[in-house]
């Protein structure tokens, strides 16, 4: 059978199943659940698997899934990826009212197109012409945030990282992976448009903890105000803005959590956090140790102890552009080229980031998605590119990888140089943590 064929095959799949694809999204959109905490989620996943006969592995990093199809020989493993967590939105319209949890980030529809991807690749019964398995990979916890609760799962031996794709790397589901391919949605684009190839920032957590003399409010001068020491910290990072080059886009966005307990008591503990982000790694160390450096002095500076404690973010995302090349001509019958976008990079981050630099991976994102990321506003706008259109994608593209004894795919796996070795990466994040 020709690869026109095949991919004919799959996409009238996916439109057959079509409303129960778009089902599957508004499902998982009106459950939101924050990262390691996707038992919903994880629980709709599985069971969707189960009806569609796909063995899988369960729990990987505490709430994800790998499950896999096979094609007519072992040669190359596709893996496509769909991320379950949502993000803190209170005023999100679909938040959970209990833990403020919204998929305001357009991960419910990642997890759709996946599942769709599945269903098309599955009941086509295109597998068989195909040199190579296919795995879906449902990661948890690619949001940096509830950190509280991380450290809490860490200090009990449940994760050794904070992020989904470093946990599930690190326990070894990632290590028959051959090539990785997903879509993000792209914030503010209603419009059915792709981007392709962009970058994002990478990052490191930093968690500063000044500690003073508490004293009364009227006796300022019998204590050490940590909340001065904190100010001043700011103002130094601040002062350090005009050495960061532009090309390296370096983004320093403190936060102070704890500025002291009550007003009339001179703040004697006073806790700030902070992203560390930027464009390359050394960079990102360079911004890194100027941000300990402002911190503290800004602590010798009134007298008071500082503890400083960094914990490894995400690396900088790199995407393969051969990988891109097969998705980009699969696209094309779909997105008329002049709405093909090169090179728009990302200014948050992500934990694909960490996987690209081991092997081949792509996130282009995809429009159809209205409102600010991470807002209250954010929503989609035209689910038939959020879901059915991303899945068929996705689904020519493992098509295009594995036909004709996987030799595309092959090509784009023994082209690339990895970045770090998994033992190099390992021993990386290990380092950061300080």
């Amino acid at each position: 059978m020709d690869v026109t064929t095949l991919k004919n095959k799959v996409c009238a799949e996916i439109d057959r199943n079509k409303d129960t694809i778009l089902s599957w999204g508004n499902t998982l959109l009106h459950h939101p659940e924050l990262g390691y905490k996707e038992l919903k989620t994880s629980a709709f996943i599985r069971s969707k698997l189960d009806e569609l006969n796909i063995p899988y592995i369960y729990p990987a990093a505490v709430t994800g899934i790998k499950g896999r199809i096979s094609g007519n020989s072992a040669d190359l493993n596709i893996c496509i990826i769909g991320e379950m967590d949502g993000v803190i939105c209170t005023d999100h319209p679909n938040a959970d009212g209990l833990t403020g949890a919204a998929h305001a980030c357009g991960h419910n529809a990642q997890v759709a197109a996946m599942l769709g991807a599945a269903c098309g690749l599955l009941k086509s019964g295109v597998m068989p012409e195909l040199w190579g398995n296919v795995t879906f990979l449902a990661a948890p916890a690619e949001e940096y945030m509830d950190i509280a609760y991380r450290r809490q799962l860490k200090e009990n031996g449940t994760i050794k990282y904070f992020g989904g794709k470093q946990q599930l790397l690190y326990e070894g589901m990632f290590d028959d992976v051959d090539l990785a391919i997903m879509i993000h949605s792209h914030a503010e684009t209603p419009e059915t448009k792709l981007f392709l190839q962009g970058g994002s920032l990478g990052f490191v957590y930093k968690t500063m903890e000044f500690k003073g003399r508490e004293s009364h409010g009227s006796e300022p001068y019998k204590g050490v105000n940590a909340l001065n020491a904190a100010m001043l910290a700011l103002m130094g990072i601040h002062a350090n803005r005009e050495t960061f080059r532009d090309e390296d886009k370096i983004r320093i966005h403190p936060i102070i959590t704890n500025g002291g307990e009550i007003v009339n008591t001179i703040p004697a503990n006073v806790t700030m956090e902070t992203y560390v982000r930027a464009g390359n790694l050394e960079a990102m160390k360079d911004a890194a140790l100027k941000v300990d450096r402002a911190v503290n002095g800004a602590a010798m500076s009134v007298g008071a102890k500082i503890k400083i404690k960094t914990t490894a973010g995400y690396l900088p995302l790199m995407q393969d552009n051969n990988l891109s090349a097969v998705f980009e001509g699969n696209a094309a019958a779909f997105v008329p080229q002049r709405d093909i976008y090169h090179g728009v990079d990302m200014t948050g981050s992500t934990d694909m980031g960490d996987l690209s630099h081991l092997i081949p991976c792509i996130q282009p994102t995809m429009g159809g998605f209205s409102g600010t990321a991470h807002s209250r506003d954010f929503g989609i706008a035209n689910p038939d590119a959020a879901y059915i259109l991303s899945a068929k994608i996705l689904a020519m593209t493992v098509i295009d990888l594995l036909y004709d004894k996987a030799k595309s795919g092959t090509e784009i796996k023994n082209t690339f140089k990895p970045v770090m070795t998994k033992e190099e990466y390992i021993r990386y994040l290990d380092q950061q943590e300080r």
